[in-house]
């Protein structure tokens, strides 16, 4: 009966301490973002429009998470947390798009291009990338300028051909065509797992090269993990629940994990990377409970 209470003590105090950082996320990126009634109107409404009110912010909570672990300065964590879901929410704007994934709902609204139009959803994705920029530059964030420097070289790396941008190239070629399972893992390691992973590295950036050495591979588990869960949901879940078109890979004719290995072994792959992930932060004592949560999460999603 102890063990019980400490367990639901526990997973209050994480759903505690996410709902504050989402909270505090969302009003960071509330301010960072432009005002919709400031020229040119459609497009700043747009843009926040697709970065604010929805998600669960996950991004952001490796961030600070990782923040927390390495004593990462707050406003530094803030800038880190608001790019990476800048980012993350221009990838899904252009995700969307007809020319990509064609899908009309997104976080149970409509997305981007159905809000609005095809055009102004590409100016979206291209702004909502600019602004993560311009916010992890800003002048006065650090006076340790490598240290920054490398940030911005990090979520350029994330974001680019050789991470996100490069896995979905991949991932349109991929459709209709079988592969295997190391050429899928390659492509969620960049489309899925490098922004992942650059949250993580991004908050842990005051840390020591032991810290971000074992935080890289946890990123790099968990990042994998999230990707196998979204296949997973994609086939379990319904449409209410995941805010987006269920089965819609499916559908499409992706390979996935579970179309791949079928869906009891796509589970068992994903309770390996947890395991993995979790193993990586043994050094850390208490001190990394709030990563060790994050994996959990991530691998026990049911929305």
């Amino acid at each position: 009966m102890l063990n019980q209470k400490s367990t639901e003590t526990s997973a209050q105090d994480f759903y505690a301490w996410a709902a504050s950082k989402q909270t505090r996320i969302e009003q960071v990126l509330e301010k960072v973002l432009p005002c919709a009634n400031l020229a040119p109107e459609k497009l700043h409404s747009a843009m926040r429009y697709s970065a604010l009110g929805g998600g669960k912010r996950v991004r952001a909570l490796l961030c600070y998470a990782a923040a927390e672990l390495c004593k990462t300065d707050f406003l530094i964590a803030d800038a880190a947390a608001s790019a990476v879901e800048l980012i993350h929410a221009y990838s899904l704007v252009h995700d969307d798009m007809p020319c990509m994934d064609d899908d009309d709902l997104r976080r149970g609204k409509p997305s981007c291009h159905k809000q609005y139009d095809d055009a102004t959803a590409l100016l979206v994705g291209d702004a909502l990338q600019s602004l993560a920029f311009e916010v992890l530059s800003q002048p006065n964030l650090t006076t340790i300028f490598v240290q920054q420097v490398g940030m911005l070289h990090l979520l350029a790396q994330a974001s680019g051909s050789a991470g996100m941008a490069g896995g979905q190239a991949i991932d349109l070629a991929a459709v209709g065509k079988p592969l295997t399972q190391a050429e899928l893992e390659t492509m969620h390691q960049l489309k899925t797992g490098a922004l992942i992973q650059a949250s993580v590295l991004l908050g842990a950036i005051s840390g020591t090269e032991a810290q971000i050495t074992a935080v890289r591979t946890y990123a790099a588990k968990v990042g994998l993990a999230f990707q196998v869960i979204d296949d997973i949901l994609d086939v379990e879940a319904d449409t209410s629940t995941l805010g987006k078109t269920a089965g819609k890979d499916a559908d499409s004719n992706k390979p996935t994990y579970v179309t791949l290995l079928g869906l009891a072994q796509a589970k068992l792959l994903a309770q390996q990377l947890y395991n993995d992930a979790i193993a990586a932060l043994i050094p850390f004592g208490a001190s990394a409970e709030r990563l060790r949560e994050l994996a959990g999460f991530i691998t026990q999603r049911s929305f």
